[in-house]
């Protein structure tokens, strides 16, 4: 008897061995910070919030239906290029990796990552079924290289409470928004006057993306064509000095927050603390969440629109994107088969990303009843049409910001003219993309 137990043990463990080398396993590694505790077993997408809560539930999901499949995830700081360079180089790259769509060229044209047209293919996925704005920025040199998973840009997030106290609302209950930049100043000092709070609440310590993004904002409003050559860049003009002078200007006229790094700056609009919150898209989904629970400082009092045009040339406002990239290596065509499966799980699951407030990438979406019943869409819909990222072939785009924002944040904070900011920046800037 106890002879035939322990063969019925060994049995088992060796089906048990074979079940796991069975399965096909990839290496993912993405940002959008990590929260296991909350939704590390979730498989209900339609529950989970926010950027991490709905990745971690989709990635789970998709392991759950395709149980041959194992998905070992690695969440890195963001953006996390450091740690994918030093991968890349020691030969240990991920099989699939998030990456902004301004960071694409810089890996394509170093043949980093991998063309995923037949992969794409295989699951019956073809480049018309993304908007243009996704597709253009995965797109490289006739190919993509990425899947594109949204489009996202930085708004306007309405405290609609505490704008009503300051008189800035209209009959109607939406928000007075300025029209230009000397409309932008006045209401300001309004909205100060009335709460005792500051107007706008911004990201304006230990941060270099907020800056850039704004002034590319700023820039394509006043229809500058700053980077008309993608290998210079040109920032001596008076459309950039305007952008920076009305940048200093709000934090002169002491109508923004100062000193708030990006986690202070996301719980001090949440804490009632200002009234327009100038951050991204991926915050609609918590603050709507926050809204509609009693006793917050957003109850019932929450809204989002793009951010206002300003300078009169065009409505523009500056737009990047999420993708899935996969780095250059050997894989078994089993594993480039569990790809395949996982972006077309991912593309037909883009509404539910969408709700974190990403704009989709996927056409169909804007169709579904299910993404036009989500709050506040109607409001930023047309970011679609006037969302604009940077020329395709600017390479080297993460450090680009970065310069622009220790350069801008350097005139903002007084410790350098905007000329000589400007000045900085261009020539840092130009100095970078001329030794690539």
């Amino acid at each position: 008897m106890r002879r035939i137990l322990l063969s019925t043990a060994a049995l088992i463990a060796l089906s048990s061995g074979t079940h796991a080398q069975a399965q096909t396993k990839i290496e993912l590694q993405r940002f959008f910070g990590a929260c296991e505790a909350d939704y590390g077993s979730v498989t209900d997408v339609s529950s989970a919030v926010g950027e991490c809560g709905i990745i971690t539930a989709l990635v789970n999901k998709f392991e759950a239906d395709n149980p041959d499949i194992n998905v070992n995830v690695t969440t890195v700081e963001w953006p996390g290029y450091d740690q994918l360079n030093a991968q890349l180089a020691s030969g240990a790259a991920p099989d699939v990796v998030s990456m902004h769509y301004s960071a694409i060229s810089d890996y394509q044209s170093r043949g980093l990552i991998e063309p995923i047209d037949p992969v794409l293919a295989t699951q019956g996925i073809t480049p018309e079924s993304f908007t243009d704005a996704a597709r253009d920025g995965v797109t490289k040199e006739g190919q993509m290289f990425g899947l594109p998973f949204d489009n996202w840009t930085m708004l306007f997030h309405v405290n609609l409470n505490l704008m009503k106290e300051a008189g800035l609302v209209n009959a109607d209950g939406t928000p007075i928004l300025p029209k230009s930049a000397d409309e932008l100043i006045a209401q300001g000092k309004q909205f100060k006057e009335k709460t005792g709070k500051p107007y706008l609440v911004q990201i304006l310590a230990n941060e270099t993306a907020s800056y850039a993004r704004v002034l590319y904002t700023m820039l394509q409003q006043q229809k500058s064509d700053f980077f008309a050559d993608p290998t210079s860049i040109k920032l001596n003009t008076p459309e950039a000095k305007a952008a920076v002078e009305l940048m200093k200007r709000i934090k002169d006229e002491g109508i923004s927050t100062l000193g708030l790094d990006y986690a202070a700056a996301v719980s001090s609009f949440a804490n009632g603390d200002g009234g327009i919150a100038v951050n991204g898209t991926w915050l609609i989904g918590d603050y709507v969440a926050q809204s509609e629970k009693a006793g917050t400082a957003l109850s019932n009092g929450y809204t989002v629109y793009p951010i206002p045009q300003l300078f009169a040339a065009q409505d523009s406002t500056y737009a990047d994107g999420h993708s899935w990239v996969m780095p250059k290596k050997d894989r078994s065509p089993e594993q480039v088969e569990a790809i395949g499966k996982l972006f077309k799980f991912l593309t037909d699951n883009d509404f539910q990303w969408a709700r974190t407030g990403h704009l989709p990438a996927v056409k169909a979406v804007f169709d579904m009843a299910e993404f036009k019943s989500l709050p506040h869409r109607d409001n930023i819909a047309r970011i679609a049409e006037t969302g604009r990222s940077l020329p395709s072939a600017v390479q080297r785009q993460f450090p680009i910001q970065d310069i622009i924002g220790e350069e801008v944040g350097a005139a903002v904070n007084g410790d350098k003219s905007v000329e000589e900011a400007l000045t900085g920046a261009e020539s840092r800037i130009n100095d970078l993309l001329a030794n690539l």
